[in-house]
């Protein structure tokens, strides 16, 4: 059986965004280990670890965006579903989606918007003096491609994507 034509998009997301998100939670957990152990054994604390720690979790979360929304694992309400007839289901989903590519595009566009004023001022973090405009960049640039995997969504039929994802787990 041939390969879905946007099987590639998803491979792409998990070895870019889904790598990225995997290193920084094992840096984190890294950083943490022997943060407390300094502190046990050796009475002190790795120095501007909170700092690490806080761009971690900016990779970990903003790195998973796309790969969670092109997975469809992010948190739905459809308490109401039942509701609406099944004709009505395809255009609600492309709705959605197209919603969620406008809302993710325009915070990426204003987050890159301040990361440029990050830059300009030249603002750092406190204790290590690390540049924010990079961080504040890399979080506009995974909302940007979140916002991309939600424009995919709205021309696909529904359920498509899910599909996709089903098809890469059982190939061989």
């Amino acid at each position: 059986m041939g390969k879905h034509p946007l099987e590639w998009i998803g491979t792409a997301l998990r070895w870019s965004t889904g790598l990225l998100a995997a290193l920084a939670l094992f840096g984190i957990m890294l950083l943490t280990l022997f943060d407390v152990l300094g502190r046990k054994f050796l009475n002190n604390s790795i120095p501007g670890a909170l700092e690490m720690t806080e761009i971690g979790m900016v990779m970990v979360i903003f790195g998973a965006l796309p790969l969670v929304s092109w997975r469809s694992e992010h948190v739905v309400f459809d308490s109401l579903d039942p509701l609406v007839p099944d004709w009505l289901k395809g255009m609600q989903s492309r709705l959605v989606h197209l919603v969620c590519a406008g809302v993710f595009g325009l915070m990426g566009w204003l987050l890159m918007q301040r990361a440029e004023r990050f830059a300009e001022y030249g603002d750092i973090t406190v204790h290590l003096q690390l540049p924010l405009a990079p961080v504040a960049q890399l979080m506009a640039w995974l909302l940007m491609a979140t916002a991309a995997v939600h424009a995919v969504f709205v021309w696909l039929p529904p359920q498509t994507h899910t599909h996709v994802e089903q098809v890469q787990e059982n190939a061989p």
